[in-house]
């Protein structure tokens, strides 16, 4: 680790990425003890590389669930119109490169590796965090393509997080539940508050969340920043991605595109092709994904109780004989209201993953016990899996949900 320190210029894109994962505090390996809120260091660190943000057109997303598909639904929509269109979503599941996409492609490893070997000076000496260079480096790689367009994800919250630097076109507030609590807050409205922290004076914002005092709360802050508020209208879209709850993160993508319809012109009819292309469009991941039919296997990025609710009311949707879940879980996460949420008639796979952050067997274990359930425990996910898929049947159905780090592991 102090050898990779030494280095002047990293020679690998090998390098470069163990220096990001292993280096430099991470959240989603090491959870608490990385998270660094605020705006300085993200300021600091792009006034260093030139300000690339400020040359960008921007839309800005933030919620608790939906906002990595909302993302890519926008992507897929000004692809399909011609424009030229930067994505920065986190996590990614199998490469670090998911995370900064230009027109729906992978950023280039060189971009990756001439960034950090021209600025890790300047990284060391702000001490900046994983995610703030990924912020930088989004940034960067949007300018220097001259993008028409970049569609940004926020990391964690909203408020405070390193993306809350831009003046978008646009903000978009996708969901709102309970998750990261011990960051955004025990409450709704305490989590409402912080994700409505990107609402900006004079911009227009959309309001995706449902429950009374969440749109409460945001269209107070929306009114004192004299943002116009809009509401995603009911409607049903042709999607390649599966899930109904895909309908609802359409109709917030849709909502947003029309309001922003006098600054980027849109065709109706390519809006539709480009939401039925949303995964070809964008190499999106991990959304209700069918990995194969029999048994049918599927998985899905859902990681906290408002999302395996959503997730189970898409199970509840399909024909199947046995349900089979295979589940891997940070250990930050609401443990006790995401079981609250599972059916007793399951079989379930409960892992760990190759992360600190990883809830360990013995949590499973007294929890599995406390809910009455059917479990095995695993130490890797590839070992949970093959064990589902040795005792499924051709009709059962095996789920595969929780940490983006368990995905990873299975897909590789």
């Amino acid at each position: 680790m102090e050898e990779i320190n030494k280095i002047k210029a990293f020679d690998t894109y090998e390098q470069v990425i163990d220096w990001l994962f292993v280096q430099l505090p991470n959240y989603q390996a090491q959870g608490t003890a990385a998270y660094k809120p605020g705006l300085d260091n993200i300021t600091a660190l792009l006034e260093g590389i030139g300000n690339p943000h400020l040359r960008l057109k921007t839309i800005h997303i933030a919620g608790t669930n939906g906002k990595g598909s909302v993302a890519h639904m926008l992507s897929a929509i000004y692809l399909a119109n011609g424009y030229s269109v930067g994505t920065f979503t986190s996590p990614h599941i199998s490469d670090f490169r998911e995370r900064i996409k230009l027109n729906g492609e992978f950023i280039n490893a060189k971009f990756l590796m001439d960034f950090v070997n021209r600025y890790k000076e300047l990284i060391d000496g702000i001490g900046a965090t994983f995610f703030e260079i990924n912020t930088a480096m989004a940034f960067l790689a949007f300018a220097e393509a001259g993008v028409d367009i970049a569609v940004i994800e926020t990391g964690l919250g909203g408020r405070l997080d390193s993306t809350n630097v831009l003046q978008p076109e646009i903000s978009i507030i996708t969901s709102i539940g309970i998750d990261h609590a011990e960051f955004l807050g025990e409450s709704l409205v305490e989590i409402a508050r912080e994700k409505g922290g990107i609402i900006k004076e004079n911009v227009p914002v959309v309001i995706g969340a449902d429950q009374k005092e969440v749109i409460e709360e945001l269209s107070l802050i929306a009114i004192n920043k004299h943002a116009s508020i809009h509401y995603p209208e009911r409607e049903i879209y042709d999607l390649d991605l599966l899930g109904m709850y895909q309908q609802r993160n359409a109709e917030i993508a849709v909502c947003a595109a029309k309001t922003l319809k006098p600054k980027f012109p849109l065709d109706d009819a390519k809006i539709a092709y480009g939401l039925s292309h949303v995964v070809q469009l964008t190499k999106l991941q991990g959304r209700f994904q069918l990995i194969q039919k029999e048994p049918l296997v599927i998985l899905d990025a859902a990681h906290n109780p408002s999302g395996v609710k959503g997730l189970m009311e898409e199970v509840d949707e399909l024909d199947y004989d046995q349900l089979h879940m295979v589940y891997g879980s940070a250990s930050d996460k609401d443990l006790k209201g995401i079981f609250e949420l599972l059916p007793n008639s399951a079989h379930y796979y409960f892992t760990e993953f190759n992360s600190k952050r990883s809830t360990k067997k013995s949590r499973y274990e007294e929890m599995g016990n406390q809910f009455g359930f059917v479990f095995e425990l695993f130490d890797q996910p590839t070992k949970a899996l093959n064990a589902a898929l040795e005792a499924a049947k051709s009709d059962d159905l095996i789920m595969i949900f929780g940490s983006f780090y368990m995905m990873d592991e299975i897909l590789h």
